[in-house]
């Protein structure tokens, strides 16, 4: 199967935003696990796509590329000291960077897309109140498996706590867990709340007999 255009200009822009996260003062390993999920995302939807031949809409690629360019970028800085997110934390007197939230926000609001379109593509179920609510149980055991693999890293890490410190990016919050976990749970829901109808009629120009890929 050949990649689109669109296809082609998508990978283009995250192979080049990647390059520039990579050239960090960062060590490679803190890089590495911050930006590990979008790698296997990336894996996914090429297995999806040349093995199976399931092609995501294009809103799904666009919100699956915003997602990799957050965790690039939380790569190449760590989530708790993101600059702009410095100078609103600054600007603001706030007690944190929040950096990290908003990329737990994204861990929920895009995955929701995705399994919401996996689901409706290749299951019995259909839009409403179960789809909802099974995205969402989906979206939330996810972020609480990643906060298991946190616990995982920081433990196997522990001749070098600097390389914890900054996966984590707690910032001294003992909260911080709950807080990842809730942050996810609020964007799946508010993805499913403003972009279903807009995903619907996605899924139906793909579906379509005269769609293009």
């Amino acid at each position: 199967m050949k990649l689109s255009p669109f296809a082609i200009i998508i990978i283009a822009a995250l192979l080049a935003v990647a390059a520039w996260s990579l050239a960090s003062p960062l060590p490679f390993m803190t890089w590495f696990l911050e930006v590990a999920p979008s790698m296997i995302g990336g894996g996914a939807v090429a297995v999806a796509y040349f093995r199976f031949g399931f092609a995501f809409t294009r809103l799904v690629c666009v919100l699956l590329a915003v997602h990799a360019v957050i965790l690039m970028v939380g790569g190449k800085y760590t989530y708790a000291a993101n600059p702009p997110f410095e100078w609103i934390k600054d600007a603001f007197g706030l007690a944190r960077n929040h950096y990290d939230r908003l990329g737990h926000f994204a861990q929920g609001f895009v995955p929701a897309v995705v399994a919401r379109e996996v689901l409706l593509r290749a299951s019995p179920l259909k839009p409403g109140k179960w789809l909802f609510f099974i995205v969402a149980s989906i979206c939330l055991a996810a972020s609480a498996f990643y906060e298991l693999v946190e616990w995982w890293v920081a433990v196997g890490t522990g001749d070098d706590p600097q390389t914890a410190i900054d996966f984590l990016g707690s910032q001294g919050d003992v909260w911080d867990a709950q807080w990842d976990m809730c942050m996810c749970l609020i964007g799946a829901l508010v993805a499913q709340l403003t972009l279903s109808r807009v995903h619907d009629r996605a899924i139906a120009r793909r579906i379509s007999p005269d769609s293009s890929r």
